[in-house]
């Protein structure tokens, strides 16, 4: 449940990187790194812990470039380790490029056990540079039915062919030394959405919310199973896969893990937890003499379960807000202890 930022066409595109990953930085705080080129050179940053500590103003004043791509990391899959710290970069006989995930794949350890019996040496745990090895290794012709643009032709058929052999979640941005890529899973678990500023800068995101803090407008989504290529040539858009009948997005988006704030999978994530609280309202009768909600992610649902029961609306557990989000710690005992140190009754 990491959260993924990319810049096209900005000459501050780390720095409005690093704003934009700030602005997600709720999707995961174990580390964060940020990739930028600048036409020939792709460099770097990674560190661990929140974005103010993994990356340092001096750190933003030597990535020059146009281009970036950023990571914020929570460890649903590979752990804690520094070696799965993202975007991860690799250079291969197609070139270089840079990448990050937010997503799962599911058979991301059958798949790495047989590029090992192939040769491959993987540096980290994490499933995401299954997509590294499977791109660098790929010699499959692109689709006959696809017409691919001349400047896509020598790396996005890598792409297609990753994206046929993984099961599972992903939302990735691409960073090749000229070109910003956004990829989503046929069934478009996780979000991704494009937008513009006014000076004509694409953008990626996870949220929306990253888009307001960098002034950018909300275009769409990145449609579930779609390639999208920016580059100086426009934005263009490759469908490689047989689409599943329907999609599969993630509740938990709602629920617990977006910001308030955002606009996913097309509808606000402030109403849509109000209309949870209200719905439980009418579903679920309870004599109550306050409703108290478990902040943060608690409180629109509290809030709509009052307004449509009538029971008072009271705040009943103190929020220290000293500490980050509890859940998206790697283990149960920390989860546990965090919880202390962020509520009081």
């Amino acid at each position: 449940m990491c959260g993924v930022f990319g810049v096209f066409d900005n000459k501050d595109a780390a720095y409005l990187t690093y704003l934009g990953l700030h602005s997600l930085q709720h999707r995961g705080q174990e580390s964060a790194g940020i990739a930028v080129s600048d036409g020939y050179d792709i460099n770097l940053k990674l560190g661990q812990g929140l974005i103010t500590r993994a990356i340092k103003s001096e750190d933003l004043q030597e990535m020059k470039g146009s281009l970036a791509i950023g990571h914020v990391r929570y460890s649903t899959s590979g752990g804690s380790n520094p070696k799965n710290i993202q975007p991860f970069y690799a250079h291969f006989y197609g070139g270089s490029f840079a990448i990050a995930h937010n997503g799962n794949l599911v058979n991301a350890e059958n798949i790495r056990l047989e590029l090992e019996k192939e040769g491959a040496i993987f540096r980290s745990t994490s499933d995401t540079e299954v997509f590294v090895h499977l791109i660098a290794k790929s010699k499959e012709p692109p689709p006959a039915h696809i017409m691919l643009h001349q400047n896509d032709k020598d790396f996005i058929p890598l792409v297609f062919d990753a994206m046929k052999k993984v099961k599972g979640a992903y939302s990735l941005v691409i960073l090749r030394e000229n070109q910003l890529i956004a990829v989503r899973d046929p069934f478009g678990f996780r979000p991704l959405v494009l937008g513009k500023n006014k000076s004509g800068s694409y953008f990626v995101a996870s949220e929306t919310c990253a888009l307001d803090i960098v002034d950018a407008e909300y275009l769409r989504d990145v449609k579930p199973g779609e390639v999208l290529v920016i580059d100086d040539a426009g934005l263009r858009s490759y469908f490689p896969l047989k689409f599943p009948e329907d999609a599969k997005k993630c509740i938990f988006e709602f629920v617990y893990f977006a910001r308030p704030d955002s606009l996913i999978f097309g509808d606000w994530v402030y109403e849509i937890r109000k209309e949870m609280g209200r719905t439980l309202a009418r579903e679920v009768k309870i004599d109550a003499d306050v409703v108290v909600p478990v902040l943060d992610s608690g409180l629109l649902a509290a809030k709509g379960y009052s307004e449509e029961s009538g029971i008072p609306f009271e705040i009943g557990l103190v929020r220290s807000h000293y500490v980050g989000r509890s859940f998206i710690q790697p283990v149960q005992s920390i989860r546990d202890l965090s919880v202390k140190l962020k509520l009081n009754p």
